[in-house]
């Protein structure tokens, strides 16, 4: 009798990466003892691009496109991501085949020693704060236009060990990526999300394959979460109807309760003086209207022209 194919599963070389795709090998190891999953790690551009601002290296598969060519030229047969750095437009012949239990979506805040009394509230005027997402820049422009903010880029050992060596008073990073790396005693505020709402599909795992590769496509149900893939295809729906990269001021929150799913969209300036925001609660099993319903009405609250502005601006930086 043939033994099953042995499943290659495609990740990128760093250690949040990495702990992410153990996880997912682990869990299929535990549904399917009787199989093989090896992990075959590769650098992405995001991974070798490290001087200059994401938004303005200009590609929306800053962390995928080389994990993509691996599953199109059979190197690889599925690729996991974070959700959040997953283009919600995927190359001809790929499919997003699962996504996993959503970790807490939220922003952390993470302080100097100095600061360790004080919340986002409390941080004093011109306390400089790292970030490299626009979207988490925007949002606390719009509520905090006393704090400074500086571009910080790295995997998060070099973004901690700048803050230490006091390069920022303050960095934004995700509840998620900190607790997945042990680093959750980091973590000094969750940021709530009546003041900065999460990135589309941050916190959950996006597993990409080939679309015609049936057997995958069957495993990877296995490890599927029901819940949080319906707040995830509600979410990318909205940022993709909007054309919004990742690298857009764009955020959501989404709660389930029952059979009912609740978005919250925002779309904001850089400088944080305009921002549209409206929520919308539907079906949640049929969450991709809901996003695209929601983005609709954000466009006519100006969405559509805010968004212009910001992609020519980045365009001219």
């Amino acid at each position: 009798m043939t033994p099953p194919r042995t499943i290659r599963i495609g990740s990128r070389k760093s250690q949040l990466a990495l702990i992410q795709t153990h996880w997912v090998q682990a869990r299929f190891v535990e549904k399917f003892p009787d199989r093989t999953f090896e992990v075959h790690t590769m650098s992405t551009q995001g991974d070798k691009i490290l001087d200059v601002a994401l938004s303005k290296i200009g590609d929306k598969g800053l962390f995928t496109k080389e994990l993509e060519l691996g599953m199109l030229h059979d190197r690889t047969d599925l690729a996991v991501h974070s959700l959040k750095d997953l283009p919600t437009n995927l190359p001809e012949g790929l499919v997003l085949g699962c996504v996993t239990e959503r970790e807490n979506p939220a922003d952390a805040l993470v302080v100097r020693a100095k600061h360790k009394d004080k919340q986002l509230d409390t941080l004093p005027p011109g306390t400089v704060i790292g970030t490299s997402s626009l979207r988490r820049l925007a949002q606390l422009r719009h509520h905090y236009p006393d704090l400074e903010f500086k571009d910080v880029r790295g995997n998060l050992n070099t973004r901690l060990a700048k803050l230490d060596a006091g390069e920022y008073d303050a960095l934004i990073l995700a509840v998620a990526g900190l607790q997945r790396l042990g680093m959750g005693d980091r973590i000094h505020q969750a940021i709530p999300a009546a003041i900065s709402l999460h990135a589309v599909g941050q916190g959950a795992l996006g597993i990409e394959c080939r679309a015609d590769d049936t057997e995958v496509l069957l495993l990877l149900q296995a490890i599927s979460h029901t819940p949080t893939t319906q707040r995830c295809y509600a979410e990318r729906a909205f940022l993709r109807s909007l054309e919004g990269g990742c690298q857009v001021p764009i955020g959501v929150n989404t709660t389930i309760d029952g059979d009912k799913l609740t978005l919250t969209g925002m779309v904001a300036s850089l400088d944080g003086q305009r921002l549209v925001k409206d929520s919308i609660t539907g079906s949640a099993n049929n969450p991709e209207q809901l996003g695209l319903d929601l983005a609709e009405r954000l466009r006519e609250m100006g969405a559509q022209e805010i968004l212009a502005e910001i992609l020519a601006e980045i365009q001219r930086n």
